[in-house]
């Protein structure tokens, strides 16, 4: 029996990087439906889940798209929704890579060295990226864990947004340029960056001589990187004493991480596959 794999995208089109993942994670046809919202989307989930026989509906998953992570965290609840007793399939949510990027760029970290009874800061940590891995980083036992924006309102509502969501206390932090942010990671230990493609968050000399971080990681790998005096392929590189993961160094997890949870989604039909379950596999493979 085929393996379908039904791609729920809250953007336009679908994601094609989504797509040849999907593909290379095993599945043999995907689905791609576009501009998708909670009102639209219960007809296609009951296709999914009155065809096949019950010992057949593994056959069938569904996976949870879009660039918007708010946006996709409302469609997986409209898609659940729909689910009763065995009418259901597996789902995984990944709107614009956060959980797999997030999962993967901390289980590094955490392999690198200890996380429990740290300082992080995530840098640029609004985003879809950023929020999860400030919870992730919290879940592991960080003292603290602060996300800065340019903005004070957008730090306090991702807090806001992961404290209702994961139950997690988070810090907003304030943090307009590079010598701001600088400023924020000065008692830090640990540092995450999760800024937009192509913006240098922090120069070097903002990490450089700073003798508190121990571990970095940054998840952008678009000149020029989010951490300056770093490279996209390091991998648990040694700077300055400080050990560093760029996103292409940590991007290899992120990949078999995102090909393993689509081939998991197969293994049977009750599955919700998001940031806990995600963080837990790609621990397990780190």
């Amino acid at each position: 029996m085929k393996k379908l794999l039904f791609q729920f995208d809250t953007d336009t089109y679908p994601s094609v990087f989504d797509t040849v993942v999907a593909y290379d994670g095993g599945a043999d046809q995907v689905i791609g439906h576009g501009g998708l919202t909670p009102e639209t989307v219960g007809p296609l989930v009951e296709g999914t889940i009155f065809t096949r026989a019950p010992k057949d509906k593994k056959h069938t998953a569904i996976f949870v798209g879009g660039s918007d992570m708010v946006a996709g965290q409302d469609l997986l609840k409209a898609v659940k929704k729909k689910f009763f007793a065995d009418f259901r399939v597996s789902v995984m949510l990944d709107s614009n890579g956060s959980n797999t990027t997030a999962a993967a760029g901390v289980a590094k970290l955490l392999g690198s060295g200890a996380i429990a009874g740290k300082r992080a800061v995530v840098l640029a940590g609004t985003g879809p990226v950023g929020q999860r891995a400030a919870v992730m980083l919290a879940r592991e036992g960080a003292a603290e864990v602060a996300i800065t924006s340019r903005v004070l309102a957008r730090a306090e509502r991702a807090c806001q947004d992961m404290k209702a969501r994961f139950g997690v206390d988070l810090v907003p932090v304030e943090a307009f340029d590079g010598d701001a942010r600088g400023r924020a990671i000065a008692e830090a230990q640990i540092v995450f960056a999760a800024g937009a493609a192509g913006v240098e968050l922090l120069e070097a000399r903002h990490w450089q001589d700073n003798p508190n971080i121990e571990l970095m990681a940054d998840a952008n790998a678009t000149p020029p990187i989010g951490i300056g005096g770093t490279d996209m392929m390091d991998r648990g590189a040694l700077r300055e004493g400080k050990i560093v993961w760029g996103a292409i160094g940590f991007g290899t997890l992120k990949l078999a991480l995102h090909r393993a949870c689509i081939a998991k989604l197969f293994e049977a039909n009750n599955q919700i596959l998001d940031a806990e379950e995600i963080f837990a596999i790609a621990k397990a493979m780190a």
